[in-house]
């Protein structure tokens, strides 16, 4: 149907439904609005656009597809600046809160006023990349040492971008889900403190905080439009983006939310095997996939209990769809703005155009000529050197 991308047979499951208060619960109207009125009072911050991509949605046939560009976010070039840094920033707080022996506010730590305290507390994550750049900046800015692991496929562009924020990198020989486990293990050992963007059990203040920080993105959003869209493409990844992503949307809206659909990569699908079996469910992944940021098998706990009660459909993508989608748009079609992004900021948008290839699966998600789909576009180019060579790919299919 469309010249510009592959046709592609996406995996799909619709949710089993259920209902609950995880979008009250999880994630609290005072978490999203510490976290906001912290963010915005940070050096450099300013909401970044909502692009309406108006000839691509006519083309393929739906109302209007608006992409939220995380791209000029901090100068990190992703969504992550918001969770990582804030979640670091709370850690601070609170360990330096309990040393000091009184309470210690957000605004001690952004202003420095404990950096010889904060100086003594070692913050460590495992990271796909955007993750630990937002944490090794934080931790600059807070005055804290920082440790990042990470696999063997993560760039070295990626790793490059950490260090250069101050942070030790520490490459291990395994995947996501094992550089999680070492970091875990090291912390431990040595009285560090694990600020990672998922959670186990016994293991939710950072997690949550990670996810309130990324409320400010969704208020942005809110704030720009006069009526909700009707649906949300995600990515997956562990699930923390979208479930705080779905949490906003769903405290601002209410009942008139958007539908929410769950893209992943085929390749690293948790969140679609705990959908189709309707409990947070590991995936072994045996290849890595492109999407470097959705390269994740063992689903956040927490993140799952909103995702759980809100996700209307879970959708897989190939690889195929990737490197075209992201040459879509860099060269847009004639009247669409032109956006540089990430691999992992695609996931939506391809899954989307595919979608509107297959008019049973159109129907399936309710897609039609007056949909208004929104997008998160995750990340900018935040490897040169891997967008270089996927822009200068042929097209050709």
């Amino acid at each position: 149907m469309f010249d510009f991308l592959p046709a592609s047979k996406l995996g799909h499951v619709a949710a089993k439904n259920r209902s609950g208060d995880a979008v009250e619960r999880v994630l609290s109207r005072q978490d999203f609005a510490t976290a906001r009125a912290e963010i915005t009072q940070w050096q450099g911050y300013a909401p970044t656009p909502l692009i309406s991509l108006a000839a691509l949605a006519a083309k393929i046939g739906v109302g209007d597809i608006l992409y939220k560009d995380e791209g000029p976010r901090f100068g990190l070039g992703s969504f992550k600046a918001l969770g990582g840094s804030y979640a670091a920033q709370r850690v601070l707080q609170r360990q330096i809160s309990a040393q000091m022996g009184q309470e210690v506010s957000l605004e001690d730590i952004r202003r420095g006023r404990y950096k010889a305290q904060a100086a003594g507390i070692t913050l460590v994550s495992a990271t796909d990349g955007n993750h630990g750049r937002s944490l090794a900046w934080g931790c600059q800015r807070f005055g804290a040492p920082c440790r990042i692991y990470i696999h063997a496929e993560v760039s070295e562009g990626r790793a490059e971008a950490m260090r250069d924020l101050g942070a030790e990198v520490i490459r291990i020989a395994g995947d996501y889900d094992a550089s999680v486990i070492l970091a875990k293990q090291e912390a431990a050992e040595n009285g560090w403190f694990v600020v990672s963007d998922t959670s186990w059990e016994g293991y939710f203040e950072p997690p949550r905080d990670v996810m309130a920080g990324y409320g400010v993105m969704t208020q942005e959003i809110c704030d720009s439009l006069d009526q909700a869209p009707t649906h949300v493409f995600l990515q997956g990844g562990v699930g923390g983006l979208a479930a705080g992503v779905v949490a906003g949307l769903r405290q601002h809206w209410g009942a008139q939310g958007p539908r929410v659909v769950i893209v992943e990569p085929e390749l690293a699908a948790c969140l679609f095997e705990s959908g189709r079996s309707g409990e947070a469910t590991s995936f072994a992944i045996q290849t890595e996939t492109l999407m470097a940021g959705l390269s994740c098998g063992e689903p956040s706990g927490m993140a799952w209990e909103i995702l759980a009660e809100e996700v209307s459909d879970f959708l897989t993508i190939p690889e195929s769809l990737v490197a075209p989608t992201l040459r879509l748009l860099a060269r847009p079609l004639p009247g669409d703005q032109a956006i540089e992004a990430g691999e992992s900021a695609i996931a939506g948008l391809a899954a989307l155009i595919a979608a509107r290839q297959d008019a049973e699966l159109s129907q399936q998600l309710g897609l039609t000529a007056a949909s208004r789909v929104l997008l998160i576009g995750s990340e900018g180019v935040t490897d040169p050197a891997i967008f270089a060579q996927i822009m200068g790919e042929s097209d050709a299919v």
